[in-house]
């Protein structure tokens, strides 16, 4: 699916919604309809949903900042609504083009984890092509129109996800 060119006055992605918004919207209606249907639990007790959601949580929270460092160093801004001055490729930029999605998507696993949510899991997967088509695609498209050749070959190099 591809995205239509920005418009010449816009120098942005033209994400709309703040992705960590999606992410925290997407549990949050997971776990309510889970509460309310009384979903299945992933059978597993309080100590061991709590160890493993736990670490799925502390990676969440430690991919995404290292890769704030990566931005902040290359001098240019994290925010999808916001201009990219740099292309940032080095770093955890070498695995996947998208630490910070994945930092979130650890989180919100680790979050459906500890709250014992089949449901929350289960959405999982949908959030994540929501992610790609709603923001990744749209990402992309500026970047190949800003960084032209540079991200065509980056993309060419290093996964989407990972």
């Amino acid at each position: 699916m591809s995205q239509p060119a920005p418009e010449p006055d816009r120098n942005h992605a033209g994400v709309v919604v703040p992705p960590p918004l999606i992410y925290a919207g997407a549990l949050a209606l997971a776990l309510g309809l889970d509460y309310a249907l009384g979903g299945p639990s992933l059978a597993l007790g309080w100590a061991l949903r709590g160890a493993i959601g736990g670490a799925l949580i502390l990676a969440g929270l430690a991919i995404p900042m290292i890769a704030l460092a990566q931005f902040r160093h290359a001098d240019t801004d994290v925010r999808p609504w916001k201009p990219s001055s740099a292309l940032v490729t080095t770093g955890l930029y070498r695995y996947t083009r998208n630490p910070m999605y994945l930092g979130m998507s650890l989180i919100y696993a680790g979050f459906a984890v500890f709250a014992d949510s089949v449901a929350a899991l289960a959405f999982l997967p949908a959030l994540l092509v929501l992610i790609t088509y709603a923001v990744i695609k749209r990402e992309e498209h500026y970047l190949e129109i800003t960084f032209g050749e540079a991200y065509r070959a980056y993309k060419r190099k290093v996964r989407r996800w990972v």
